[in-house]
This record gives structure tokens, C-alpha cells and sequence, in this order.
């Protein structure tokens, strides 16, 4: 029989890419959010965890064993033939976890020893994870906030400052969701919160404290995902560039992000903000959509958007500091160099020209 090895969760966030990462929780758990790379391969479905769940409840802990193991015991040919499988696929070193680090690993790591298979178990399991999870995210970073009116470009000029070198998290494409109303239109469905938790804590893990870390104005909520109440905390006492571009720039822009999105969403998402538009201004910017004069529809959204940036300026206790932008090309998304180096040493230079 196999030795089997404890890792704790620093061990394997480290150097995740040797191992094979195998999830033992329920499908629901898994589903709900995971480890990076996870595979999952439950030793409890989701009914049957109910089941031992309820009993812990009424019976205690005893007899929840008891239960899960009658539950188990049918399928340890299955469990074990199916974990084989995943096992001698790869050549890396495989970890299991459960919530816990208990019952669920012990019995998968436990029959695959039988076996004669090297295994490692997550110590203290997924809620390792999750506390790593939250450490990361509140370690004190010096946070640099972009914004700018809709439409200009926030997103593109974002990861060109990656590509020069910064620091940044896309937080709205690890939500899947732009923020506004519209934001939903054309992206796959959104993470959970904790599983938008997980992917954040994996962006910043490697990140050096000591230098800016760039994002998106964002409110804490993005769709249906809600930021982390420390990261909130920072961003909300950091600096805002405020990257200053020509209407007529947005609205192309704008043109080119929604006139294909499909119709009907477009046109039920511009009916959820009827009270904030005023019925007239919705009724109008319904009949643009339907005639298709899009160009239309965003000069009319513009207005509350506008409004709306504008009444978050003036209520922010963030310092605003306004940054010139222009776009080159006719399709308005080619990002001028040498404006993108002055950005990005404005940033590098603590935002001091």
C-alpha cells in the first residue's frame, strides 16, 4: 500500500501545474466554484451528501458515517476504476480534496493507496483554499482605478497596459459582465461570487505588492457577481484616472460593441432602465432599435449614462485625475503608442508627470 502525503494549500497553489487536482465533493460543490484545473469526481452525489447531511442533523456523526459509507460502499469499484482512469492519464502528481480535508478524501485517497498509486491529500481541504483565497485578495496593494465616461475604451486600454508592462485585473471579464444593464449581452454565464473570488485571488498571487495594480471603475456589484468587501475597501480609497475622449469616439465605439448583439435582448435590457431614462426617452430609444439606427439608440442612452458617471464623480471621495485619450484609425481601436507609454509611466511614477 501506498503512503499517502499531506500537502497544505500554499504547497500546491505554488506549483498547481504538477499536479492533477482531483475534487471528491459533490457535483453541486464542484459546479458552485473549485480549484483551478480541478477535475471532479464525487464519492457522494449531490442527493446522497443530502442524505448523510440530514442525518449528521438528527443523528450525529456516527451514524452520518455509517450512512455515507453504506452510500459509498456499492460504488467503490466504480469510484475506483473511474479515479484509475484519470490517474494513469497523466504523469503528475495527483491531489485530492474534499470540503474539509476529511471523510470524502480519506476514502478516495484511502482505495487509490490500495492500489499502489502515490497520493497527496489538500490539508484542511477546499475551506484551505477559500482562506487562502481571502488572504490574498486583502494583502495591501497599491490600487489604480481607470475611468472614463461609457464607450471610452476602458476595457482595450486596460490590457494594452498589460501588454506595456502594468499590473492589471480585467474584474468585468472575470465576471463575464460589463456592469451596466447591458453588460450580460454576449458573454457566457457568469461565474458565482466565490467562484469569481477564486479566479481574482489566482490573478493577484503572483503580483508584486510593491508595484500598481490597475482596474476598471466598477461598481461592487458587476452583474451578479459582487466584489470582496477588502478589495472594495481599497479600491474605493484609491486614485481614478479619468481618460478623457471625444464623444463622437464612444459612440463609434459603441456602435461596434452592441449594433450586433441580438435585437430582443437589447431591446428588453433598454426596458429595465425606462425609470431612469423617462418613458419618452425609452419609447424613442425603442423605436431607434427597431428601425435600426443604433447610432441613435446610444445617444439617447448616453444621456443617463453620462448623467449617471458624472453624480458618481461628484459623490466619490476618490481623487479624480483627468488624462487626455485619443484613439487612432477609423475603427477608433487602435491604442496610439507613444500616449500609452505616457500612461503607463504616469501610473509607474505614482501618477506624478
Amino acid at each position: 500500500m501506498s503512503a499517502i502525503k499531506h500537502l497544505q494549500v500554499h504547497q500546491v497553489t505554488a506549483d498547481i501545474d504538477s499536479y492533477l487536482i482531483i475534487d471528491v465533493r459533490s457535483e453541486g460543490e464542484f459546479y458552485k466554484a473549485h480549484l483551478p484545473g480541478a477535475i471532479n469526481i464525487p464519492i457522494l452525489k449531490d442527493e446522497e451528501r443530502k442524505i448523510v447531511g440530514t442525518t449528521y442533523k438528527q443523528k450525529g456523526r456516527i451514524e452520518a458515517v455509517r450512512v455515507g459509507l453504506s452510500l459509498v460502499g456499492p460504488h467503490f469499484a466504480e469510484v475506483y476504476d473511474t479515479l484509475r482512469a484519470a490517474i494513469e492519464s497523466t504523469d503528475k502528481k495527483i491531489v485530492f480534496y474534499c470540503w474539509r480535508g476529511g471523510l470524502r478524501s480519506h476514502i478516495a485517497s484511502t482505495i487509490m493507496a490500495w492500489g499502489g498509486f502515490p497520493i497527496h491529500v489538500l490539508q484542511g481541504g477546499y475551506k484551505s483554499y477559500r482562506n487562502w483565497v481571502h488572504e490574498t485578495i486583502a494583502k495591501e496593494r497599491k490600487w489604480i482605478v481607470l475611468g472614463g465616461k461609457t464607450g471610452s475604451g476602458k476595457t482595450q486600454i486596460l490590457h494594452e497596459l498589460k501588454k506595456v508592462g502594468l499590473q492589471i485585473i480585467d474584474l468585468e471579464g472575470l465576471a463575464n459582465h460589463k456592469g451596466s444593464t447591458l453588460g450580460g449581452i454576449g458573454f457566457p454565464p457568469q461565474p458565482s461570487t466565490e467562484g469569481f473570488e477564486n479566479m481574482l485571488a489566482w490573478e493577484l498571487k503572483d503580483f508584486d505588492v510593491n508595484e500598481p495594480v490597475v482596474v476598471e471603475n466598477e461598481s461592487k456589484r458587476i452583474g451578479a457577481c459582487v466584489l470582496p468587501q477588502d478589495l472594495w475597501n481599497q479600491i474605493q480609497g484609491a486614485n481614478v484616472i479619468d481618460i478623457l475622449t471625444e464623444k463622437e469616439s464612444r459612440i463609434t465605439r459603441l456602435y461596434q460593441e452592441y449594433a450586433h448583439l441580438p435585437l430582443d435582448e437589447l431591446k428588453e435590457q433598454t426596458g429595465k432602465i425606462r425609470k431612469r431614462l423617462g418613458g419618452q426617452n425609452e419609447q424613442a430609444a425603442q423605436v431607434a432599435l427597431d428601425s435600426g439606427d443604433f447610432i441613435e439608440w446610444i445617444k439617447i442612452l448616453l444621456v443617463y449614462y453620462d448623467k449617471t458617471y458624472t453624480h458618481s464623480q461628484q459623490s466619490e471621495d476618490q481623487k479624480m485625475i483627468p488624462f487626455e485619450w485619443q484613439w487612432k484609425g477609423d475603427l477608433q481601436n487602435i491604442a496610439d503608442e507613444e500616449l500609452l507609454i505616457e500612461l503607463r509611466n504616469f501610473i509607474k511614477n505614482g501618477l506624478k508627470k
